[in-house]
């Protein structure tokens, strides 16, 4: 399997300030953090202890709905968008566990992410792991990288965990996600992950300003309803847009899991 291709030099990481995908590393019990990241973790599980919740049941998720459409729906590719900081059960791993010859590319602009996507982000030598480094708000730029490994007419499942809610206003989230979506093969199917603020309105937002204060990038909360709508015009699969945690849990997790603030949904285009 050929190395992941992002290339030049590794752009300076700004450890002043928090950054959402090292707090999150922090939450997951990950070392990929830096003071600040474990000061702002600290301060927002201090008033929303659940944070923690959240991450674990949105890093489920994922390895529930890649499995799922690995050996259930059959597809053999996938777009990451919004990565993260690499850490265990990565959308790679769970996909060529269930089928080698996966074909996956990460994208994402935090310099720290492609620092370890370029180290850590190999897979299985019948399938391929390629990081593209671009922002969501540039879906021609992911598109065009991104099909250097990924056969666009055939089904992608393009994964957006945790950073459709880094894009406040919706209407470019809507043209991002056409955007994208029209170009990938029918068959090809969405998964989206967001916080909400349908369980505890008045405490989500509490973590949303004090996030947005010194945080970055800014994020937005959006109602059970709201995200709901990014599936507009695609089949969801059954159960619909619900917390992570009650999103076709496992056997061994039925009447243990409790609703987090973090909602999902997968769904298919035709």
């Amino acid at each position: 399997m050929p190395p992941v291709t992002s290339e030049g030099p590794a752009p300076r990481i700004d450890t002043s300030v928090p950054h959402n995908a090292r707090i999150w590393n922090y939450w997951l019990g990950g070392k990929d953090n830096y003071p600040v990241d474990r000061e702002m973790g600290e301060q927002i599980r201090s008033f929303f202890p659940e944070i923690v919740d959240n991450a674990v049941a949105d890093r489920a998720f994922l390895v529930r709905t890649v499995t799922h459409l690995a050996k259930e729906e059959g597809i053999r590719q996938f777009l990451d968008v919004g990565t993260g900081l690499p850490t265990h059960n990565n959308t790679h791993e769970v996909a060529q566990s269930v089928a080698a010859d996966a074909r996956v590319v990460y994208v994402d602009n935090d310099p720290l992410v492609l620092t370890h996507a370029r180290a850590l982000l190999t897979g299985s030598a019948q399938g391929a792991t390629d990081y593209v480094d671009a922002d969501l708000r540039d879906p021609d730029a992911i598109l065009s990288a991104a099909s250097a490994t990924l056969d666009l007419s055939e089904p992608v499942a393009l994964m957006l965990l945790g950073v459709v809610n880094f894009v406040a206003d919706d209407g470019e989230v809507r043209s991002v996600l056409d955007r994208l979506l029209d170009a990938l093969a029918p068959g090809s199917f969405l998964v989206v992950s967001h916080p909400t603020d349908d369980i505890d309105h008045e405490r989500a937002h509490q973590v949303a300003a004090a996030w947005n204060e010194r945080g970055t990038p800014k994020i937005t909360i959006r109602s059970a309803e709201g995200i709901a709508a990014l599936f507009d015009g695609l089949e969801l699969l059954e159960p619909g847009v619900v917390s992570c945690s009650l999103w076709r849990p496992g056997p061994t997790e039925v009447g243990e899991v409790r609703p987090v603030a973090e909602y999902g949904g997968v769904a298919r285009k035709g």
